[in-house]
Formats: C-alpha cells, sequence, structure tokens
C-alpha cells in the first residue's frame, strides 16, 4: 500500500509538471506601423512603450517602424539615426522584443537594388526574417515586402527557409505568425467598395498552405493602419491598426491610434486593442 501511494504521488507530480509546461501563461504586445519621423513621434511611442503593463514580457514589432523610403539619399544618416532611436527605447523598454519590417522600413526607391533594400534595418534590427520560442509557442516573423513583378511576395529563398522550418516544427507546437504586408483584409471592399490584391502579399496562400497541417492560432499583421478581425479555418487573422493611427493626425477610419495586447493561457489566448 505504502508503495502505492508512492507510486500515485509521483504520477500526481508528474501530471502536474505536465500541466504546467503546457499551460503556461504569458501577455505580449504587438505595435505595428510607428511610423516614426520626428522628436515629437519618437515620444510619442517612448509614452506608449512606458504606459505598458507591466504583466507584458514580450513586445512584438509590426513593421513600418521609421519612415525611410521616403526621405532623399542625403537625408538616410537622419533615418539611420531614428532608427537607432527607436532601438534605443526598445532596449529601455527591459523587455525582450523582436520587430518585424515594413515597407516604410526599406530604403529610397532610387537606391535599392534588389540586395540592399533593407540594409538599414538590418544594421539596427538584424534578420528580417526568424524565428522563435517563448514559453512553448514558436514565433516567426516574415519579411513580406520582398518584391516579385511589383507584388509584395515571400521570395523564393524565404519560403525554403519557411518549409524547412515548418517541418521541423512539431504539429502540435502553438504558431503565431507575424507579416507587416496582410494575409488577408477586407480594407478595400470595405472602404472602397472594391476587391484587389494591392496590400496582400502575393502568394499568401502558397504560405498560408503550408501550415495546413501544423497548429498556427494567430497571424498579427500591419500596413493597413486599420483595425480588422478575420478567422480562417480555425486561425485568428488580426489587423492591429497603428501606432501612428493616421499617421500621426488621429483616427484612421474609426480606428483609434493603438496597439495589441494579448494573453495566452496554454494553447488559448485572448486579446485587446488598446486605443
Amino acid at each position: 500500500m505504502k508503495n502505492l501511494i508512492i507510486l500515485g504521488c509521483s504520477l500526481v507530480g508528474m501530471l502536474l509538471g505536465l500541466k504546467t509546461v503546457n499551460g503556461q501563461e504569458f501577455k505580449f504586445a504587438f505595435l505595428t506601423d510607428m511610423h516614426v519621423h520626428s522628436d515629437s513621434t519618437l515620444g510619442q511611442v517612448e509614452h506608449r512603450l512606458k504606459a505598458l503593463p507591466a504583466q507584458i514580457e514580450l513586445i512584438l514589432s509590426g513593421g513600418d517602424n521609421v519612415d525611410i523610403d521616403n526621405l532623399k539619399s542625403t537625408d538616410l544618416s537622419r533615418g539611420e539615426q531614428r532608427l537607432k532611436q527607436l532601438k534605443n527605447l526598445f532596449d529601455g523598454a527591459r523587455k525582450p522584443y523582436r520587430m518585424a519590417i515594413g515597407n516604410h522600413d526599406r530604403l529610397p526607391r532610387d537606391l535599392r537594388n534588389g540586395k540592399n533594400d533593407f540594409e538599414l534595418f538590418e544594421r539596427t534590427f538584424g534578420q528580417t526574417y526568424y524565428a522563435f520560442e517563448y514559453k512553448g509557442w514558436k514565433f516567426i516573423i516574415l519579411n513580406s515586402v520582398e518584391t516579385k513583378d511589383n507584388q509584395y511576395v515571400i521570395g523564393e529563398k524565404q519560403m525554403v527557409w519557411l518549409q524547412d522550418l515548418i517541418k521541423s516544427t512539431a504539429k502540435e507546437q502553438p504558431l503565431v505568425v507575424v507579416s507587416h504586408v496582410p494575409f488577408l483584409s477586407v480594407y478595400y471592399p470595405v472602404l472602397e467598395g472594391r476587391y484587389t490584391f494591392d496590400d496582400t502579399f502575393a502568394n499568401q496562400k502558397q504560405v498560408f498552405d503550408l501550415f495546413k497541417e501544423h497548429n498556427l492560432k494567430l497571424v498579427l499583421q500591419g500596413h493597413m493602419h486599420l483595425y480588422e478581425e478575420i478567422k480562417v479555418k480555425g486561425v485568428q487573422f488580426i489587423t492591429a491598426g497603428a501606432v501612428s493611427g493616421n499617421w500621426w493626425n488621429g483616427s484612421f477610419e474609426g480606428t483609434a491610434p493603438g496597439h495589441l495586447e494579448v494573453n495566452v493561457k496554454g494553447q488559448d489566448f485572448s486579446w485587446k486593442y488598446v486605443k
């Protein structure tokens, strides 16, 4: 009987241990479309970072961090300085953070040659696509501002990387994908009454289909400055407005300047848009 009791206690301990592993809780923030272009806009981002709840453990960027692509070549050093200032703000938050790249983080069009497009971003923040794990969840940060035939795409090299990453990922592991340019958006049908491929990346279905046998839970998007929630095949897509709102001129089409906060409990999550 004594042995049975000890065995029973050991089994309960094992089960509790498993529950702890599978039931980790954490909270993260998703800030997209900051469009820093001045000291005042940098100050607004600093204020938002400082106002994040203490419970936030992780911060994600959704791209369009600093307006670089509209600068003249003579002003690039100023743009690079803004990137470094923004990095200092995120460093100062003293929480782990990961950055995504947006179309406005690229070099100006007349300076891009297809090889150096992301030079300033990479010099400041590192790789433009990558993955990391946090408390049992895997986060996949895409570079959705590569281009082909004048359309945004996930490029061939990145696709090979993504295919290999997914193959090496356990099918039950919960996944979050961050993409600046949306997979899905109802921006144009709602605002302009037309359907178009503008401002979604061209091979989004090919990318989405890679996750068919995996546990993709959440796709976080930017670019549109509009708040959207779309759920397809059990995957929650959220286009999370913009920190800059209507590029620092108030709300954009009813979406106030804001960011997303996500609560994770085990394999479940909830969220709110914080204005």
